[in-house]
């Protein structure tokens, strides 16, 4: 196909011959760089979504894609069924990058959080001591931990949910942010995890109260259960600081990662775990073809080095407060609320006018600025931790101007 197609092209052909299991907004892009993409009309945009924080180092940056194309020159996948040159080299480094004796590499965070609800399982029967088949693990309403038929087995979202049954096991919801809740659920001696978002994202960034995490952790010692902290998409400096569970200094049990952990340009997930945990998993258990292959490994350490040498943790941290106090300030009926943690943040949009959080995301769109509505009322913006604060301000005003524009 020689003829370079247009936006509206494009978007015919992806609804002509794609599932319709997205919606996205009405725009096509075609490259990224730093904070920015641009559409195959050359539009430039500020990216506030990171593709759901999988992005927090940048689009392309050099070092990421630097690392992939030197690897995948030489070698990119050998199966587990050999030893390769790279994946020692990665789980020695992320094993020391975020405190853990092992670390076990997938590809998606669905993956992960499959690999610890398996991992969590399996420790409670051999060393909790649990009955066969009677383990259970305690999530949160609200939750998203991807989309899996185990995963959306304990959703409390129907879309996520409906028709398409029958469900796994083996799950109890209670109320996020909710001590008493917990501690009740936790009476029953089964119980061998607990697992939960630090902020939960996809629910519109709810921001738990200050102490719910620590208090949570605690319960979980002293009932023997397992504390599963799914930082997919709050990990990785997303929220100021590397991990969400730090801003509490929580140590969870099971730490899930994904997203920025490949930088946004190859799909690489972790479960990290001590030796007790992770080692209840032998040889033929569990696994996965792609799972820790050379240029994941190369690629997430260079993830990380980024992070590291960037000081994206402060950056988000830093950027963050200055985000929240401009959106707080701009003066419209439409904003009901805003809240986040460094630069995951979310505002929640009162229906004005006839006019909605789409609506508004729209208007951004023509404005020069992509986010995306979740919950049919609230904009999460979360753009690349590398943004400058010179940029931020730039788009703040596009926030802004978008907004008042409903007026």
């Amino acid at each position: 196909m020689s003829e370079k197609l247009n936006s509206a092209q494009l978007m015919e052909l992806e609804d002509k011959h794609g599932a319709h299991n997205y919606h996205p907004l009405p725009v096509v892009l075609e490259r990224g760089e730093g904070a920015y993409v641009w559409d195959v009309e050359g539009k430039k945009y500020f990216d506030f979504l990171s593709a759901y924080s999988a992005v927090n180092q940048g689009h392309c940056h050099p070092r990421i894609v630097g690392a992939m194309v030197d690897q995948a020159r030489k070698l990119t996948l050998t199966s587990r069924a050999f030893y390769n040159d790279s994946l020692g080299v990665f789980e020695k480094y992320a094993t020391e990058f975020f405190g853990f004796d092992k670390v076990l590499p997938m590809n998606t965070g669905a993956e992960a959080v499959e690999t610890a609800i398996k991992l969590t399982r399996k420790w409670g029967y051999q060393k909790k001591g649990i009955a066969e088949n009677q383990a259970k693990i305690i999530v949160c309403d609200e939750n998203f931990h991807g989309r899996t038929t185990t995963i959306v087995s304990f959703s409390s979202d129907p879309d996520a949910y409906a028709e398409y049954g029958p469900f796994t096991p083996g799950f109890q919801r209670i109320p996020y942010n909710n001590i008493p809740a917990l501690e009740e659920a936790l009476a029953d001696p089964n119980v061998a995890g607990f697992l939960v978002e630090p902020i939960q994202g996809e629910a519109g960034v709810m921001v738990p109260d200050e102490g719910y995490l620590k208090k949570a952790y605690d319960l979980c010692k002293s009932k023997n259960v397992l504390f599963i902290a799914d930082e997919v998409q709050t990990g990785i400096a997303r929220t100021g600081k590397l991990l969400a569970v730090d801003h509490e200094e929580v140590k969870p049990d099971i730490l899930i990662l994904g997203k920025a952990l490949g930088g946004g340009v190859f799909p690489v997930s972790a479960v990290l775990a001590n030796d007790d945990i992770m080692l209840t998993i032998k040889p033929g258990q569990h696994g996965s073809t792609f799972g820790g292959n050379p240029i994941a490994a190369r690629v997430a350490i260079a993830a990380l080095d980024v992070v590291k040498d960037e000081n994206l943790c402060e950056r988000a941290e830093h950027l963050g407060k200055i985000f929240r106090d401009a959106m707080e300030a701009i003066d419209s009926p439409m904003i009901e609320k805003v809240r986040g943690k460094g630069l995951l943040n979310a505002v929640i949009i009162k229906p004005t006018n006839g006019k909605e959080a789409w609506d508004v995301c729209v208007k951004m769109a023509e404005n020069g600025l992509i986010a995306k509505p979740t919950h049919q009322h609230i904009i999460r913006f979360a753009p690349p931790l590398i943004i400058t604060e010179g940029q931020l301000q730039d788009a703040i005003e596009i926030i802004k101007e978008s907004i008042l524009s409903f007026q």
